[in-house]
């Protein structure tokens, strides 16, 4: 039987991250404005720019916390988290890119005077994460409530998981940053809603309002903060030859964020990045392995009725057991074909790595060990799994866990990014007058609209 051997007392928190690696982030900033150069894309980005840091900004970044800790090994692999979820207002990693986002909108009210509403489709994480960036700011004093605000659209699925906040419990708040709920069965359709309106009514709302709307939704907006990832690498981890970086992903934002800092701070070996998915959305994975995502690529389940699962021993890279081949285990992630997986798949065949799914039996079956095994990190997962809203660590683990088992990680230490973990008892889910059901474009314009008049600056 494997045991967990006691993690080293090397934990390190670092505070206020982005303060801390401002000057770098602001070299990201520029390497992605110049891969951006010649785009053809005509739509509001504020400028890829970090305003200069202030008392009032290092108060609004100081939600920004990354925490590294040794967990230990696990058949002879060193496991190391890096716990991006320490912002207690969300606890997942899209705080650090959000806080970024959000001073970009508000230099570029401060420069312009411009008002700025975002508009985000989200699976619950990213809406969540950008509104308590845009109160924040608010709290803060960088902005008023009149001139920064933002639309979420997320599935009916996932609405459980945005957070409530003042933006959502004081009316005149909730009335200008309102939750939209799609209730269609495609999950993904909250992008087509929103990409619509930005696409179409844009340049309306300008010249009704004065608003620029920011369709938030780009992948280098969490790059360049997604850098810090490989900032805090550098800093506080001796560099390592076998060194595999883990991640549960949806389209892989964060991996490819640290990809950029990496090449910014390191001329030591490419990182080798491992990729964990679930069983309803596993493109990333299938794209990796197979070069398509056509889910007749999964290996064939088959009821065993003494057991009373699904199961499979043909391909180790995907569950062995599962409740139903096609459970969605966190609504979360649920992006299909992903932009992201040709670049992720060739980084993979370059420089190493790989990918796994995992089911929930599987997540259950580790998950009394995972409460031991992240204790060392200040981590509590709640004792009964199904107070669990946020599985992406349970996710990571479980499939880096199940990898090392069957030997699809030969690498000798395991660098967890741990992106997201929260349970029930972490937060009250978003209620009352702040959502609105929408299922055509026409619906989130007329919201995105009525958002930008109430109590307009003008």
């Amino acid at each position: 039987m494997t045991t967990m051997r006691e993690a080293p007392a090397t934990r390190v928190t670092l505070p206020s991250v982005l303060a801390h690696y401002y000057d770098d982030l602001q070299r990201c900033a520029a390497v992605v404005r110049e891969g951006r150069a010649g785009s053809r894309d005509s739509s509001f980005t504020p400028p890829f720019a970090l305003p200069p840091l202030t008392p009032a900004l290092e108060r609004f970044y100081s939600a920004a916390e990354v925490g590294i800790t040794p967990l230990g090994e696990y058949r002879g692999v060193e496991l190391v988290l890096l716990d991006l979820m320490r912002n207690p207002r969300t606890r997942t990693t899209k705080s650090v890119a959000s806080l970024t986002m959000v001073a970009r909108a508000v230099e570029h009210i401060h420069r312009t005077g411009e008002p700025v509403m975002l508009l985000t489709p989200s699976s619950a994480n990213k809406a969540t994460a950008l509104r308590d960036a845009v109160y924040r700011a608010v709290e803060c004093g960088l902005v008023d409530s009149r001139q920064l605000r933002i639309v979420s659209v997320v599935p009916k699925s996932a609405v459980a998981k945005v957070w409530a906040s003042p933006l959502s419990t004081d009316p005149e708040l909730a009335s200008r940053n309102p939750v939209l709920v799609y209730p269609g069965a495609d999950r993904a359709g909250v992008k087509t809603l929103a990409r619509a309106v930005a696409d179409d009514h844009t340049d309306d709302l300008y010249a009704l309002t004065g608003t620029r709307l920011w369709y938030s939704l780009d992948i280098d907006n969490y790059r360049m903060a997604d850098a810090v990832r490989a900032l805090a690498e550098a800093e506080f981890l001796p560099p390592r030859a076998e060194r595999l970086h883990a991640h549960s992903v949806s389209s892989a934002y964060g991996l490819l964020g640290h990809h950029l800092g990496r090449d910014l701070v390191s001329d030591g070996d490419p990182a080798r990045y491992f990729l964990v998915q679930h069983l309803d959305t596993p493109d990333m994975v299938l794209s990796l392995l197979f070069g398509t995502t056509e889910r007749n690529r999964l290996p064939e389940y088959t009821l065993d009725e003494r057991v009373g699962l699904y199961t499979q021993n043909t391909d180790p890279r995907f569950p062995a057991t599962t409740y139903e081949p096609n459970e969605v285990l966190d609504p979360t992630f649920y992006t299909r074909q992903p932009p992201t997986s040709e670049v992720m798949n060739r980084l993979v065949r370059e420089h190493g790595g790989g990918g796994i799914v995992v089911s929930l039996h599987e997540c259950l079956l580790r998950y009394p060990y995972l409460r031991c095994l992240l204790a060392p990190a200040g981590i509590a997962l709640p004792a009964d799994p199904r107070r669990l809203r946020e599985w992406s660590l349970v996710m990571a683990l479980t499939g880096v866990l199940n990898a090392i088992d069957r030997e699809l990680i030969r690498e000798d230490q395991v660098v967890v990014h741990g992106s997201g973990s929260y349970s029930e008892d972490d937060y009250t889910p978003i209620a009352g007058p702040a959502m609105k059901t929408v299922t055509t474009p026409c619906d989130v314009r007329g919201a995105v609209f009525h958002a930008a008049l109430v109590g307009s600056c003008g």
